[in-house]
């Protein structure tokens, strides 16, 4: 279990699938019964005190509960003070009630690919734009570029698993590149280590670009 503090009032909780597990919960649960989470919740609260300092007395609280693409569960949890009437799905936990807003899974975390140089980078991306039915827009709200040990990871943010043509691009940029298991932890190191060398629509502008960074 990883618990980040995104602001005084909100954490996110990373939780692999196998903690899930064995604590005898499943997605289904998750998803559908909230009696059955309470004690989870409960445990990640406690958790969260002692680690950052997230301190939940007398304070509702709104739990947004999603699934990533590579077995890993992602909570956010907002505090508000009691007194706060505006927001409807909350959890009072001082009454042990448990309501959890869940969100479709529509939309996965991000995938990062390594590519061995920039410029089989480049030719991905105009191999990919030869492809007129696909539309990198449609599959994913931004892609990345950042450099790292000498080798350039591709970063694809919120992927909408949907898309009728994603097979096309995943299929396509196998060829090319290697996915990084555990993209959401490897992310987090290309943030505070990697350098960014594109940081929107990567796939967009690469394929205009002939020589290397």
């Amino acid at each position: 279990m990883k618990i980040e503090k995104l602001t005084e009032n909100k954490i996110r909780v990373i939780i692999n699938s196998d903690e899930i597990e064995k604590i005898n919960l499943n997605f289904h649960s998750i998803m559908t019964k909230a009696v059955d989470t309470q004690g989870l919740f409960f445990d990640i609260l406690k958790k969260a005190e002692k680690e950052v300092n997230f301190h939940t007395d007398g304070c509702k609280l709104l739990v947004e509960a999603f699934s990533s693409y590579n077995d890993f569960w992602v909570f956010m949890i907002t505090k508000y003070k009691k007194n706060d009437d505006s927001i409807k799905n909350e959890t009072d936990f001082s009454k042990k009630k448990l309501t959890v807003k869940r969100k479709p899974n529509i939309f996965n975390s991000c995938k990062i690919y390594d590519f061995q140089d920039f410029n089989t980078f480049c030719d991905f991306c105009t191999s990919l734009n030869k492809i007129k039915v696909f539309d990198i827009k449609k599959l994913c709200k931004n892609s990345s570029l950042y450099k790292y040990n000498y080798t350039y990871h591709l970063v694809l943010s919120n992927i909408n698993e949907q898309y009728i043509h994603k097979d096309i691009f995943f299929s396509l940029i196998s060829e090319f590149a290697k996915i990084i298991k555990h993209s959401e932890s490897f992310e987090n190191k290309l943030l505070e280590h990697g350098e960014l060398i594109i940081k929107k629509n990567a796939i967009i502008v690469a394929k205009d670009l002939g020589t290397s960074l």
